[in-house]
């Protein structure tokens, strides 16, 4: 099963309806760790040595800072770009998918928008 990391802004009501769906999942919340507060780049490094794969809503500078890295030759654990207009619902679902049916190195260095 995947491990994730939820951003800092990540909604909640998407993280607790996995969460109550997936019991067994490991998807802790940035405010929560060492990293409360930290910018994208920093969240990036730290999911990258923990192997976790990170949910954000951020398309426009999570997403930037993820390709910049590859392109540097560091790598990172995936990116869950999750639209916020997308029903929590429909959202749940894919992520219940994807930890699920996907294996933690599978995604790495990739970045995966939800919905499907």
């Amino acid at each position: 099963m995947i491990r994730l990391l939820a951003d800092e802004n990540f909604n909640g009501d998407i993280l607790r309806g996995l969460q109550r769906r997936v019991p067994a999942i490991d998807a802790p919340r940035v405010q929560d760790l060492s990293i409360r507060g930290a910018d994208d780049e920093a969240v990036l490094e730290w999911a990258a040595a923990e192997g976790r794969m990170v949910l954000t809503h951020d398309v426009s500078t999570l997403i930037d800072f993820a390709w910049k890295r590859v392109a540097s030759g560091r790598s990172h654990s995936g990116v869950a770009a999750v639209s916020q207009q997308a029903p929590v619902g429909a959202v749940v679902a894919d992520l219940m998918l994807l930890v699920e049916c996907s294996a933690d190195r599978e995604w790495a260095d990739r970045i995966l928008f939800i919905p499907f």
